[in-house]
Formats: C-alpha cells, sequence, structure tokens
C-alpha cells in the first residue's frame, strides 16, 4: 500500500496515509530478534549518551570531545580506531567473522551557532568561536541523536561479529554544517584522505533526526536534498552622511535592490516547474552609525538547485544582475561562490534493494515517495564516490524545527535508528 509524506523545506512531515499490512511486511532475517533486543537493551545508554552530547555540544571541526567519547567506545568493543580524520574525525573498522564486502555507517558529529532555549534540563550552556565571536553553541539539528545511534549500532553489531559476512565501517564525520572560512572539512575531507578506501567501501548509508512521525523512515530514491551553494557579495560605494546621500552612493537601497532582482530570479526568470529552485540571500552587513551611509556592504546568501543546468543558469543571472545593478549606482561589486554541495542523490538500485530492510526496521513505518526536500548534505560527497542511501528518521515535532533554539527529538524513535543502521549493514553484506 503506498503511502505519501508530504515536506515543505525543513518543515514536520505533516500527513501520512496508509499502513503496511502483514501481507505487505517482508520475511525477517535470523538475526532479526537479536538486533531488536540488543537495540531495546541499549536505548538507556542511548539515550545518556545523546544527553551528554546535547549538553556538551561543539562546532565544526572542534568536535574534540565528542570525538574522544566515540574514539574510547569503540576501542571498548575491540574495533580497530583511526582518529584526527578529516581534522575531528573518528573511523572505527569492524572486521566481521565471515569474508565478504565492506559497508559504511555514517553519522555527523558537530553543532550549530543557536542559543538554546528549549528549556531541557541537559539544555546546552556551551559556547564557541564562529567567525571571530564567542557565540552559545548548540545540537539544534539532531547530531547529538546521529552520534548516539551509530554508538549504539557499533555496540549492536561487535557483539554480533561472527554472524557479520564482511566488515562494517562506522564514519563519525566533523563538519557537515561546513568548516570555518578558511578551513577544509566535512564528507570532502575524510573522502580525500581516504575514508571510503582503506578499507574499500562498497556502500554507504546515513540517517538523519527530521520532524515527522516518531520511528518513521522517509526517503526519495534518486535526487532527495538539494545542492547548496553558498555566496557571498561583496559591494563597495562611496561614504556620506546620512542627512546628503547624493553626495555619496545609498548602498542601502542598491542591497535592496539587489534581494529584488534575486527574488525576481527564481519566481520570474526559470522554469520553476522543472524542478525547485531557491535563490536566498540571509545576511546584510555593513555600516558602524545610525547617519553614515557606509562605503562597503556584504551580502551573504544560499542557492539551492536539483539540475545542474538550472544551477549554471541561476548563478549567472545573479552574477548579471549584481554586475548591472552596481554599475548603475557607481558601485562595484561581486559574488563570490563558495564550495557546493551537490546534490544528495540516493542509487535508486540501492534504494529498492534496502526497502525491505527499513520496513522491517521500522514495522512497517516506511515511505519512499516524499518530495524533493531543499535542505542540503555532504553526505552527497560519499555518494558521488560510492553507491549511498540517505534516509530521514521521524522524531516527532519540535517545535521550530531543524536549526530551531526550539529543536528536540523524540529519544524513543532513537532505538529505530540503531534498528534501521544495524540491519542496512547485516542486510547489505548478506546480500548475494
Amino acid at each position: 500500500m503506498s503511502k505519501r509524506v508530504w515536506l515543505a523545506g525543513v518543515a514536520a512531515v505533516v500527513a501520512m496515509t496508509g499502513s503496511a499490512s502483514a501481507q505487505d511486511a517482508p520475511a525477517a532475517k535470523p538475526y532479526d530478534a537479536a538486533v531488536f533486543a540488543r537495540a531495546a537493551a541499549l536505548q538507556p545508554k542511548v539515550i545518556a549518551w545523546r544527553r551528554d552530547f546535547h549538553e556538551h555540544p561543539e562546532l565544526s571541526n572542534s568536535e574534540v570531545r565528542t570525538a574522544k567519547i566515540v574514539a574510547d567506545h569503540l576501542r571498548k568493543l575491540g574495533l580497530e580506531v583511526r582518529t584526527g580524520v578529516g581534522k575531528t574525525g573518528v573511523v572505527g573498522i569492524l572486521k566481521g567473522g565471515k569474508p565478504g564486502k565492506v559497508v559504511a555507517l555514517r553519522a555527523d558529529m558537530d553543532a550549530l551557532p543557536v542559543a538554546e532555549q528549549t528549556g531541557l534540563p541537559f539544555a546546552s550552556k556551551a559556547t564557541g568561536k564562529y567567525l571571530g565571536q564567542t557565540v552559545p553553541v548548540m545540537h539544534a539539528c539532531g547530531h547529538d541523536s546521529h552520534v548516539a545511534i551509530l554508538m549504539g549500532t557499533a555496540e549492536v553489531l561487535a557483539g554480533m561479529k561472527d554472524q557479520i559476512e564482511g566488515t562494517v565501517v562506522f564514519i563519525f564525520q566533523p563538519a557537515e554544517e561546513g568548516p570555518p572560512p578558511g578551513e577544509e572539512g566535512g564528507a570532502p575531507l575524510m573522502v580525500k584522505e581516504g575514508v571510503l578506501t582503506s578499507p574499500k567501501v562498497d556502500a554507504i548509508f546515513g540517517l538523519h533526526a527530521f520532524p515527522g512521525p516518531v520511528g518513521m523512515l522517509v526517503w526519495r530514491p534518486g535526487p532527495m536534498m538539494a545542492a547548496s551553494d553558498r555566496f557571498e557579495i561583496h559591494l563597495k560605494g562611496k561614504q556620506a552622511h546620512g542627512s546628503m546621500p547624493w553626495q555619496g552612493i545609498d548602498m542601502s537601497s542598491l542591497t535592496a535592490d539587489i534581494v529584488t532582482a534575486f527574488n525576481q530570479i527564481t519566481s520570474r526568470q526559470i522554469n520553476v516547474s522543472k524542478t525547485p529552485t531557491v535563490l536566498t540571500i540571509a545576511t546584510l552587513q555593513g555600516g558602524m552609525r545610525y547617519n553614515i551611509i557606509p562605503e562597503d556592504m556584504t551580502m551573504t546568501g544560499t542557492l539551492r538547485t536539483f539540475d545542474p543546468g538550472m544551477r549554471t543558469d541561476v548563478m549567472a543571472r545573479a552574477d548579471k544582475a549584481v554586475a548591472s545593478i552596481t554599475e548603475r549606482y557607481g558601485a562595484t561589486g561581486k559574488i563570490d561562490w563558495g564550495q557546493p554541495n551537490p546534490v544528495t542523490d540516493n542509487n535508486r538500485a540501492l534504494s529498492a534493494q534496502m526497502k525491505p530492510t527499513l520496513t522491517r526496521a521500522a514495522q512497517g513505518k516506511v515511505a519512499d515517495d516524499i518530495d524533493y526536500i531543499m535542505g542540503a548534505e555532504d553526505f552527497s560527497y560519499f555518494q558521488k564516490e560510492i553507491p549511498g542511501f540517505f534516509y530521514h528518521l521521524g522524531v516527532g515535532a519540535p517545535k521550530g524545527g531543524n536549526h530551531s533554539p526550539f529543536f528536540d527529538v523524540d529519544e524513543k524513535a532513537m532505538e529505530t535508528g540503531v534498528r534501521a543502521q544495524a540491519l542496512l549493514a547485516l542486510d547489505y553484506l548478506a546480500a548475494k
């Protein structure tokens, strides 16, 4: 029976229809009972880990405490452990009792510069350095739960080592939210440093906490999450007194015209029926005093696309808009495009192969026909190298959604996450 989940941007899963019938349920594997029992028994530990990470979040490329806890845990399980991969990343290698392929499971570890407002007893009071400033830090996107889930998965699978037909690589990745300016980091750096080649990984799986029914697993074969491009627009005009704008260049009006032009690009100049496309200016910075028109202004934002041709077209239109508007004002300006995240593109054959696995893990609460998601994920860099499959775990309806100061997860969902990651590894390696 088909199911449908509607997602709008990073909004919650707001509707679903149908449920798996007993006839539709895939046949259980011999190890299912052990995975379910171990995941349930580990739930108190997984929750404790998650709460600890939540209370002590760390920004991108600074996940030192988190990495040590992860590495210590993996060593206690008897895994081969590598640290300092991609700056602060941790890799654990579990060699099964039987020969076979190699599968990787990934969790991201970094937090965000957000002031937490959840009121949880384990709410973050941590601070960190971001763009040269001391800022509050919070796990506002569920990465704390991702790390805890994968630590639990490692413990489940380590206890079943003799049954594993191959090797499982556990990748605890820093800087998914993007490394600090001027630094490398995240999935691109881990790939560059050989995380997929030593040993050579055949396929990789990853999950993400997302608003939706607790314990439901959702995804989309093929393109699922958008490509993401950061940009900065650097503008230079002429300073003047606020009471005599004609003696300078009105930078506020200039930036307003650029915002309007960008909004028209995605609403009036491209074929919006092809694939979703978003071009957003998020910050405007410039000036020091209320009565001084500044000489310099900086604007930053993001472009989200699914189609490579449309991405190139929108970028060219944005460049042209900035050039023409600044020329009209007598100013100068250009766009600097940052390192992109490619489209998170689920391998279709792998998606079809693993659907029965996730159906068993979630006891029928699955949907593989969700809408496009405009959020981006650097998991896409792994998918560029090898077949990869990324899916979302419903964690309830946190107020404000991902990246909100109120974001929280219903911890009951994490048991499903452990089952899903463990069964994906076991089923993939057992497949002939």
